[in-house]
């Protein structure tokens, strides 16, 4: 039996409060019926003995205090899930944007998903090819890891993540499905129109499965965002076999939103604002990633923020630093320049690149260009700041090479186009074409059978011209 309840004991920005409710659940979802017979939906985030707090979807606008009549649903949110889902487009909280009808669903699921035992996880092993050489090469991305852009508030990851969306590939396997979810939380409706008309032009749309929060939608939904998208990929990933890649930002304004509302609630803040359980809410959405032991499929994350004036140690940044097996940072120096993508190599890594690359992976020289233009890049920044004191004139021989290598390596690798997708073949070469710029004793890396087969000094010719 279904009771309601008549009237409100309190309304506090978003929230409702409503008393004297017994057996009510945490995440419990909840029908508001107004005066005029409109029906919101809400749900309940805090239980203090029979008193219960409901955040409410829609705002709290219009509301009575005396008239309004509650119903406990008695479950969770639910998506509906079907594989229809693929090349459709919903808001923040799983409905249609795209006017092609509702859903009919082959299950419900609750958005807050199960957690992955340990035990029946695998270490992820196959990577996706992104088709950008920084990233391919250097931070490669592995099927089942988390792997952050930091980016700051200006620069080109909005473009960075169209660009991976279009291109993302996973290893030609026989009977493997390869798609993306893609949520972006908080954007401006100009950057929706952004994403939604380069992935219809690209004809990416018809793999990819789109949630798009704008900046002008309730903070309720924004926190609801990442785990529809989540809720969508372990769908198509575990009951559907597919290989997914899920791209959340800008996971800044999800953090944002969800001081807001713990705001509402009256909780103490910790760090700049922010609740003390940020770190776990992060984890609860990024530990969603991974493979599974007897399942086909994958769950691959690739979460985007902007850190807050550029500050790496700011809590967004560091906890889900913590969270998640590397990062790839964006560099505003780089964009400057006009370096597209401008990913800085020095901060950015992947923790699970070793054990994805080589020999039936990529190829087996990878390792060691990966190690050798890391080494290399360490030495152009230590070059450069000596140039900076003495001059470059006054620079050794080999230093000298060395800038003449930073100088390459930031035109020729770093530098693509924003439609030019790369294979790794290619990638590889043009490591080895760089490297070659350097003399043989330089490049300590590499071990002497891999170099009497790649290294030619003729091949740094064509970065003379």
């Amino acid at each position: 039996m279904s009771l309601q309840f008549i009237g409100l004991k309190e309304i506090n920005g978003p929230l409702v409060v409503l008393d004297h409710v017994p057996q009510a659940s945490y995440e419990e979802m909840v029908e508001i019926v107004l005066e005029n017979g409109t029906t919101r939906m809400g749900r309940i985030v805090e239980i203090l003995g029979e008193k219960v707090v409901i955040q409410v979807f829609e705002g709290t606008k219009g509301i009575s205090l005396q008239n309004t009549r509650t119903r406990l649903t008695g479950k969770p949110m639910e998506l509906p899930l079907s594989r229809e889902i693929l090349g459709r487009v919903f808001n923040g909280a799983g409905r249609p944007l795209d006017g092609l009808g509702e859903i009919y669903p082959e299950k419900y699921a609750d958005i807050n998903g199960k957690p992955i035992n340990p035990v029946s996880r695998i270490y992820p092993r196959n990577y996706i090819r992104t088709g950008i050489s920084s990233i391919d090469a250097m931070t490669t991305l592995i099927r089942g890891q988390k792997l952050p852009i930091f980016s700051e508030s200006g620069l080109s990851h909005n473009k960075l993540a169209v660009q991976i969306v279009r291109q993302a590939q996973i290893a030609e396997e026989q009977g493997q499905e390869f798609a993306v979810v893609f949520a972006a939380m908080g954007v401006q409706n100009d950057v929706a129109d952004y994403f939604r008309s380069k992935f219809e032009e690209s004809g990416a749309l018809q793999r990819v499965v789109m949630f798009l929060n704008l900046s002008n939608d309730p903070i309720v939904e924004r926190i609801l965002t990442p785990r529809c998208a989540l809720t969508a990929a372990e769908y198509l990933a575990f009951e559907q076999n597919m290989h997914i890649l899920v791209i959340l930002t800008d996971m800044t304004s999800y953090a944002e939103a969800l001081r807001e509302f713990s705001s509402s609630k009256g909780e103490i803040p910790g760090r700049k604002g922010f609740p003390g359980y940020l770190y776990s809410d992060l984890a609860s959405l990024y530990e969603r990633a991974g493979v599974i032991e007897n399942a086909t499929g994958s769950v691959t994350q690739i979460p985007i923020l902007t850190m807050p004036n550029g500050d790496i140690t700011h809590p967004i940044p560091d906890l889900t630093a913590y969270i998640t097996e590397g990062q790839i940072v964006l560099d505003r120096t780089l964009d400057q320049m006009g370096i597209y993508p401008p990913v800085s190599v020095l901060p950015s890594l992947s923790r699970l690149m070793k054990d994805g690359i080589g020999e039936g992976y990529t190829r087996a020289d990878h390792a060691a260009v990966s190690n050798q233009l890391f080494a290399c890049c360490a030495r152009v920044s230590d070059a450069r700041a000596l140039a900076s004191v003495i001059g470059e004139e006054e620079l050794s021989a080999v230093d000298k090479k060395y800038m003449e290598f930073g100088k390459a390596f930031e035109r020729y690798f770093l530098t693509q186009g924003k439609d030019e997708d790369r294979s790794i073949e290619y990638t590889l070469d043009l490591g080895w074409d760089l490297l070659c710029i350097l003399p043989r004793e330089e490049l300590s890396r590499i071990d002497t059978e891999l170099l009497d087969r790649f290294y030619d000094p003729k091949r740094a010719e064509r970065f003379k011209k």
